[in-house]
């Protein structure tokens, strides 16, 4: 079953957010992830955490390749990069449909 990865996005540096992206979209890709949206706010529906200023949705074949992938070295060594670029919530989604 596969599963979504969706994060939710505040730029503090867009150099070091570029090469954040680019590093983890071309590890989380030897995990099978494609990348299926990268866009901005646009209106705000309901009530909920609207601070972030951009969202990405990748999807995995399964939520374990999700995990494999975030749980990698070569993933952690990127998150202080993660970190100085953005402030970034990420969440692990199962598709049920």
């Amino acid at each position: 079953m596969s599963a979504l990865m969706i994060a939710t996005i505040i730029v503090k540096n867009p150099e070091k957010f570029q090469e954040y992206l680019t590093k983890s979209k071309e590890l989380a890709g030897r995990y099978g992830a494609e990348l299926l949206a990268r866009g901005k706010v646009g209106r705000v529906l309901t009530d909920h955490d609207k601070d972030h200023g951009l969202v990405v949705i990748a999807r995995f074949p399964s939520a374990e390749k999700i995990n494999q992938w975030f749980d990698s070295k070569e993933y952690q060594s990127l998150v202080s990069l993660r970190n100085e670029g953005t402030d970034m919530k990420m969440i692990n989604y199962e598709v049920l449909s």
